[in-house]
């Protein structure tokens, strides 16, 4: 048994959570709730908050996030950047970067954003290098059918700034007409290449693909090498916001669909098995849906991050909160029940949208914050709600009872 303790909004908790069958072996690990920022306008709220570590004692990390309009459907605005030079005991900002990484005009009033936005410490260049992509409106609504590119920029922790975001060249402009890396987990490889996972479809295409970019970084400019097989669903919209990682040997893929998780095995990053639903290891459908699910990997352990039905949450949208995390099987692929715990807790909004850092050996962070819509993007929580969301900014620390030898290294 070990004892997990939450302190900060929620108050101190202490859980005992029960060691599980020999054949996956436990990982221990201790969790601490932290809220770096609060508040709520009415207006808008913070949404997206993923952060990078860059390496040292202690660790610098940049966290990003921006702002969303509530009466809109994913209207973003400028990326914003909160900062910790001491593990998280004090932080600055938010601080706006308009000029590179705001929005920008086009022609006949398309307004273009860079959204869904990860930063990653890129080792081989010892750059950190944030990735996500591009959305375009007209008159604040969403454009259907819209070019959409991956998007970067690279962060100068001296002068905390990044350079302007650009976007990523692909080869075929009309199969990748609608191509990004919004919301995913990449793997850095130790000749500094970059496998990056996207979603893509084109004009004509209505679900949506998924496959795995090998790109060069150089520390400025990120360049497509290959892609690897293309995996998709005939259901809803296909597979999308993908997440990749590596564990004892495979690489690992877990994708979004409207209707069910997925997951998919390989072994050299590029090429996968048929994706299968996420289940229980009793084989019971896992109950996550239409949202993200990202990796939380150790040296000892493959964890998932997710949401899902059946937790008493049937009024909030989709099921988004609580987050939960859970110890996968590496070889059956399936969620084992009795390692799932609750790493933020549900206060009526959303938490679907989120990221995981490796900061250091001892600790892995989820970052998440309450996204203020309820049910559809003109309904909003009012600020008296009795669920007593207020747009918090969430940073689970997971700290390990054994280093993570894995940190690091991709």
């Amino acid at each position: 048994m070990f004892l997990c303790q939450l302190p900060g909004l929620i108050g101190a908790l202490s859980v005992a959570i029960p060691t599980f069958a020999a054949e996956t072996p436990s990982v221990g690990y201790q969790v601490q709730l932290d809220v770096i920022h609060r508040g709520y306008d009415g207006r808008t709220c913070w949404v997206h908050p993923r952060a990078g570590a860059i390496p040292g004692e202690p660790p610098m990390v940049v966290l990003t996030m921006q702002r969303l309009l509530l009466t809109g459907s994913d209207v973003f605005f400028a990326l914003n950047e909160m900062r910790t030079d001491d593990l998280g005991k004090t932080w600055s900002g938010p601080t706006e970067h308009p000029e590179t990484l705001g929005r920008r005009e086009e022609a006949d009033g398309v307004i273009v954003a860079t959204c869904d936005f990860t930063p990653k410490w890129h080792a081989a260049s010892q750059k950190l290098l944030g990735i996500g992509h591009t959305v375009r409106y007209q008159n604040e609504r969403v454009i259907p059918n819209r070019n959409r590119e991956t998007a970067y920029a690279v962060y100068d922790p001296s002068q905390r700034t990044w350079t302007p975001w650009t976007t990523l060249e692909m080869p075929d402009r009309w199969k990748f007409q609608s191509a990004g890396a919004g919301s995913v987990q990449r793997l850095d490889l130790p000749d500094g290449d970059i496998l990056l996972p996207i979603y893509f479809k084109n004009p004509t295409q209505t679900t949506y693909r998924t496959t795995v970019l090998r790109c060069a970084f150089d520390g400025a400019t990120l360049r497509y090498r290959e892609h690897g097989a293309e995996l998709t669903v005939e259901e809803g919209r296909g597979l999308y916001e993908p997440s990749l990682t590596w564990f004892q040997g495979r690489y690992y893929l877990t994708l979004r669909n409207d209707s069910a998780g997925y997951v998919a095995v390989g072994t050299d990053g590029l090429r996968f098995d048929a994706p299968r639903k996420w289940c229980w290891d009793d084989g019971s459908e896992l109950g996550n849906y239409n949202t993200q699910q990202h990796w939380v990997t150790h040296s000892q352990g493959l964890f998932l991050v997710y949401t899902r039905k059946g937790a008493n949450n049937d009024h909030v949208f989709r099921h988004r909160a609580p987050l939960f995390i859970a110890q996968v099987d590496p070889n059956t692929c399936r969620v084992i029940r009795r390692t799932e715990r609750v790493l933020v807790p549900e206060r009526g909004a959303r938490l679907g949208n989120f990221g995981v850092t490796q900061v250091s050996e001892q600790e892995t962070w989820v970052t998440v914050a309450e996204w203020m819509q309820t049910w559809g993007p003109d309904i909003v929580i009012p600020p008296d709600n009795k669920y007593r969301a207020d747009n918090s900014v969430y940073v689970a620390r997971i700290r390990w009872e054994q280093p993570n030898q894995l940190w690091n290294r991709h």
